[in-house]
C-alpha cells in the first residue's frame, strides 16, 4: 500500500505528465533505443514524452553501479550522462532530456503531439520530487548473482504516470533487465480512472490509441502493467506478481 501511495504522489507532483497519449501517431520503422535509468527526473521527461506521442522504445536501464549498459552508453555517446536517445531512423544520438523532446516531437509528432514541449521549471521541479518521494527507487543497480540478460526483450505495456506501472519499471532498471516500453496512454474520457470506471460506465465505449488496441484484442482487458517475456513464455498483470517473477527469474 505505501509504494502505491508514494508512486500515486510522484505522478501528482508531476503534474500527470505522461497520463495522455496521443490519437494519430507516425510510428518510426526503426524501434527508438533510450539509455535512461528510472529514478532520473530528466529521464522521466522524456519517457512522459513518449508516452504523450505514443511512441514505443527500446529500454536500456543504466542505473548508477551497472555494468550492463552504462559502459555501451559511454561507447555510444562518448560520456556516461543520461537520457541518451539513439534514432537509428535519422542517425541521431542525442543527450539531454529538451533535445531529446524536441527531436520526438518535431519528427514524429502528429497534430497534438506536434505541440509536445519539455517541461519547464516547475515540470522539472515535480519530476525531481516524484523521485524523492519514491525513495529513489530505480537509481542504483542491485547485485543480479550472475544472471545473464534476456535473450528476447520483454515488452511492457506501461504509461508514465501509472502508479502501479512505476514500480515495476523500478524493478526492470535495478536489475538491468532490457525491455520493449509500449506507450498506451489514455487516449480518450472513457479512459480517464481506473479500469473498473471504464468497464461500469463506458463499456460500450470503442477502444482507442494503438498499444491500447493490440493489449484489448490480446487480453480483452485495459489495464497496466501488463509484462509479456516471450522468454519464459509468461504473461503477467498486476504490479506485485510481474516485480515478483521478475525478481526470481533475473534477480
Amino acid at each position: 500500500m505505501r509504494n502505491t501511495l508514494t508512486s500515486v504522489l510522484a505522478s501528482t507532483l508531476a503534474g500527470w505528465r505522461g497520463t495522455v497519449g496521443a490519437k494519430n501517431t507516425r510510428q518510426p520503422p526503426l524501434m527508438l533505443q533510450l539509455y535512461e535509468y528510472e529514478a532520473c527526473p530528466f529521464c522521466r521527461m522524456v519517457r512522459q514524452a513518449l508516452t504523450e506521442l505514443d511512441l514505443d522504445a527500446v529500454i536500456l536501464p543504466c542505473p548508477r553501479g551497472g555494468t550492463r549498459f552504462r559502459p555501451q552508453a559511454e561507447q555510444v555517446g562518448g560520456r556516461a550522462q543520461f537520457p541518451l536517445l539513439v534514432d537509428d531512423n535519422t542517425g541521431d544520438v542525442i543527450y539531454e532530456s529538451r533535445d531529446i523532446i524536441n527531436h520526438l516531437a518535431s519528427t514524429y509528432g502528429q497534430g497534438r503531439g506536434a505541440a509536445v514541449a519539455a517541461p519547464g521549471k516547475i515540470g522539472q521541479i515535480g519530476a525531481s520530487l516524484a523521485s524523492l518521494t519514491r525513495g529513489m527507487a530505480g537509481m542504483h543497480a542491485v547485485n543480479r548473482q550472475g544472471t545473464e540478460p534476456p535473450r528476447e526483450l520483454p515488452e511492457l505495456y506501461s504509461f508514465e504516470s501509472s502508479p502501479y506501472s512505476r514500480a515495476v519499471r523500478e524493478v526492470l532498471c535495478e536489475l538491468e533487465v532490457p525491455y520493449v516500453l509500449r506507450n498506451m496512454g489514455k487516449a480518450s474520457k472513457a479512459d480517464m480512472g481506473p479500469p473498473w470506471v471504464r468497464q461500469t460506465f463506458f463499456a460500450d465505449a470503442p477502444v482507442t490509441g494503438r498499444n491500447r488496441q493490440i493489449l484489448f484484442d490480446e487480453t480483452g482487458r485495459l489495464q497496466v502493467p501488463y509484462l509479456v517475456d516471450p522468454n519464459t513464455e509468461t504473461a503477467l498483470f498486476e504490479s506485485a506478481d510481474i516485480v515478483a517473477y521478475l525478481k526470481k527469474t533475473y534477480g
